[in-house]
């Protein structure tokens, strides 16, 4: 059996032939009536596709380009954001998975729609907050979603080789390392060397916060104050500007309320603004 999904290693599908099933792919997509298939039926016809592919020679490369794009403009990418946290926190969430052809498919490279820079916090499982699957999303983790140099450098990766569409820096409520930038400085000189420069990184942003007496309202505008912040951090590095400026990517800010499961996104130039 795993001889026939195999198939013989020397054999490949001709260009016609792989471009009539890319072309199928595609069509999977839309009904003849032009409404699209729910996803069980579309990821259920998908793998008929690809064993069909399989049984018929395709390399592992050839299966890799027989997955649609589903996400192609930054609009898109926000938009299937926006769905997935829908899902996620009205308790609809489909848990994307692939199949094992599928997965095997994706040894050959990786295509993410979207890049996230995220906190290292376990209650901020990024794929499982957008309901995204294997291969959707290109996330980077760091304590209070800090752009360093080594994040800096993921994030280039993910626009000039991965093409993503949008990076979003996602903050969170609770986060510990924006607590730690609002202690007193006798506080934080006494933590380890490398997390105080982490915590000096968040420590403009939260300087000059507005009184607000809520505590819990005054640490949501702490946390989203940092996001402005990183976001304003990104945009400075060229090639960050560049792709934006051009169209090719989006730069926005999110805020992940751990109680709800809700995510708002930070999408326009008035809410990014520091």
């Amino acid at each position: 059996m795993a001889q026939e999904l195999e198939g013989p290693s020397s054999a490949a599908l001709s260009a016609e032939a792989l471009a009539t099933e890319a072309l199928a792919v595609d069509a999977l997509t839309t009904e003849a009536v032009g409404e699209p298939l729910s996803e069980q039926l579309l990821s259920a016809a998908l793998e008929r596709r690809l064993l069909k592919a399989i049984r018929r020679g395709a390399s592992m490369e050839d299966i890799a380009g027989l997955r649609p794009n589903r996400v192609s403009t930054p609009e898109e990418a926000i938009q299937a954001l926006e769905d997935g946290n829908t899902r996620f926190f009205s308790g609809q969430a489909r848990r994307p998975e692939v199949s094992a052809n599928e997965r095997r498919a994706q040894i050959i490279g990786q295509t993410p729609f979207a890049a996230v820079l995220a906190c290292s916090d376990s209650r901020v499982p990024v794929e499982l907050v957008f309901d995204q699957g294997l291969g959707d999303l290109f996330v980077v983790r760091v304590a209070g979603n800090v752009v360093g140099e080594a994040g800096l450098g993921t994030l280039e990766y993910a626009i000039a080789h991965l093409k993503v569409q949008l990076i979003l820096v996602l903050g969170h409520e609770g986060c510990g390392a924006v607590t730690a930038a609002m202690l007193p400085q006798q506080d934080i000189d006494q933590e380890p060397e490398h997390l105080r420069r982490l915590i000096s990184q968040i420590q403009p942003s939260v300087r000059d916060l507005p009184p607000i007496r809520d505590q819990k309202a005054r640490m949501r505008e702490a946390v989203i104050s940092n996001v402005r912040s990183q976001v304003q951090q990104l945009r400075q590095n060229p090639l960050v500007s560049e792709a934006e400026a051009s169209g090719r990517i989006r730069v926005i800010g999110g805020y992940y309320e751990i109680g709800s499961g809700a995510v708002d996104l930070l999408t326009e130039p008035d809410e990014l603004r520091v």
